[in-house]
This record gives structure tokens, sequence and C-alpha cells, in this order.
């Protein structure tokens, strides 16, 4: 699976940025989509989760109202719509992906597991940076 992020840059604070990431190499319907973004000298941060099959997506509590995680399975391409930015949204941000998996039936890709589980592939990021 390979993973190629665009569209980060740099805005000012209260702006938008619509960031894509397409896939190829893999069966795009079946597989989870997530975004993180990780600014220096912090920690990789889930930022939002999209599953398979039209499910709810998952956010991060810094982004959730602002952003908006999205997938387009014609195009294998995962966006993140980012409105309201702020100079804390400032970061890379990485797309990764991992098929979903099943026990007893029962998708194991939860809320609770989104943003901590191992993906299969991640892109090699893109930088946002928002200007106060």
């Amino acid at each position: 699976v390979q993973l190629v992020e665009s569209g980060g840059g740099l805005v000012q604070a209260g702006g938008s940025l619509r960031l894509s990431c397409a896939a190829s190499g893999c069966t795009f319907e079946y597989y989870a989509l997530a975004w993180f973004r990780q600014a220096p000298g912090k920690e990789r941060e889930g930022v939002a989760c999209i599953t398979v099959n039209d499910g709810a997506p998952w956010y991060g509590d810094s982004v959730k109202g602002r952003f908006t995680i999205s997938r387009d399975n014609a195009r294998n391409t995962v966006y993140l719509q980012m409105n309201g930015l702020k100079p804390e949204d400032t970061a890379v941000y990485f797309c990764a992906a991992d098929r979903v998996k099943y026990s007893f039936g029962v998708p194991t890709l939860t809320d609770a597991t989104w943003s901590s589980m191992d993906y299969e592939a991640w892109g090699q990021g893109t930088q946002v940076t928002v200007s106060s």
C-alpha cells in the first residue's frame, strides 16, 4: 500500500485547507483511513479516522467541529477538510491506512482503538503551518 499526501501549506489563523491522500496498491474500500499529525517536540496525535461501509467518522477532541474527514472510494482518496485553523494545528500531517479486521464478524477498529493501533501503511507527510 502506498499513500501520498498533498494539500499542505501556510495559512492564516481562521483559514481553511483541504488535505488529500491518494492510495494505491490496495483494495481501497476494505481499508480504514486516518489522519495523524505531529508537531515538533510533541507526540503523534490522532486527528480523524474513517472506516468502511459508510461508518461514522471519529475525531480527536482538539479538532471536533472544525475538521471533516471523508473518502472517495472511486478515486482511492481520503480527504481532511480543515476549517477554523489555529496556530496549534501547525504540524506535519500523515495519512495512514489499515485493512479492517474482524473478530467474530465485529470490526476490531473502534472509536477507542483507532488513534493508538498500528496501521499497515503511512504516507510521507505534508506540512501544515498556521500563522497567528
